[in-house]
């Protein structure tokens, strides 16, 4: 797998960009969760409970989507954008005559 050049990432729509980040961030929160969920409640400054079980999952996904966009998450996006970017130009040449 090469990475993509940095004219690559420029030509590269916003929405697959978008698209491409969107997906690491989730995947990084899928990894999370149980880190997470291993913490004990408790011990935090709100001493846990119900409520804050039920805020858990968007800190989660809050952390995730903020360590992609600054750049420590799984570093996958590039990945994914690459591989979209393939699709869209092989669904290109198929529908060309």
């Amino acid at each position: 797998m090469r990475a993509l050049t940095p004219a690559e990432l420029a030509a590269a729509p916003a929405k697959l960009r978008q698209a491409a980040q969107d997906f690491e961030s989730h995947a990084f929160a899928q990894l999370l969760q149980p880190l997470f969920a291993s913490a004990e409640p408790s011990r935090g400054a709100f001493g846990g409970g119900a409520a804050e079980a039920q805020w858990r999952p968007m800190l989660v996904d809050a952390v995730a989507r903020q360590a992609v966009r600054s750049g420590h998450g799984l570093g996958i996006a590039d990945a994914v954008l690459r591989e979209l970017l393939q699709r869209q130009a092989d669904s290109r040449q198929e529908t060309t005559p």
